[in-house]
């Protein structure tokens, strides 16, 4: 496993945004779609689903860049605390982004109700009874909000990074950002 990068790939970052984009939009669409008659719901909720499992898949493919690559070398002003915490919301997000869309389908893909990715491709039926899609049905709902709680660290974090300690952290994100290395 390779260390000491200190960029993400063009790949590592287009999948970071589109993940992030694709995750938000899905928490928006979950909560938009509670107060609707069913009909519009359970079309709103199709679509849920098919994103959900489009996060599962990118996000394997995130993972599996990321621990080709390592962790970044991070910037040498960063306190205990600092890296622990950062390092902990990365792996929290990982887990979060594997554990939601996993407990999605695990209660949604059932024979009375088969998910089928965006009306292409039918994914096998969860396994679980009722009691075990209940549970992941409970589980569902909180992991959402903990991810959205580890999205404001983490854009808190981005912003102090960028702002008071003007270091490099963001600019690994956002590339415009970066500054001209011919100024140095």
């Amino acid at each position: 496993m390779a260390v000491g990068r200190s960029s993400y790939s063009k790949t590592a970052i287009t999948l970071h945004w589109l993940i992030a984009v694709l995750v938000l939009g899905n928490i928006v669409g979950a909560v938009y779609a509670e107060g609707l008659p069913d009909a519009e719901r359970g079309a709103i909720m199709g679509i849920h689903k098919s994103v959900g499992i489009t996060v599962l898949a990118l996000t394997l493919w995130r993972l599996v860049l990321r621990l080709k690559a390592g962790f970044l070398v991070l910037p040498t002003h960063m306190k205990g605390w600092e890296i622990v915490l950062a390092r902990a919301t990365h792996i929290g997000f990982y887990v979060l982004l594997l554990a939601i869309p996993l407990s999605g389908w695990a209660f949604a893909a059932s024979p009375e109700r088969p998910l089928i990715w965006f009306d292409l491709v039918p994914l096998p039926d969860s396994p679980l009874g009722k009691a075990g899609r209940g549970f992941f049905h409970a589980v569902h709902g909180p992991a959402a909000f903990l991810a959205l709680v580890l999205v404001i660290l983490h854009i808190l974090g981005a912003l102090k990074h960028h702002f008071l300690d003007r270091d490099d952290v963001l600019a690994r994100m956002l590339p415009f950002l970066r500054k001209n290395r011919a100024d140095a």
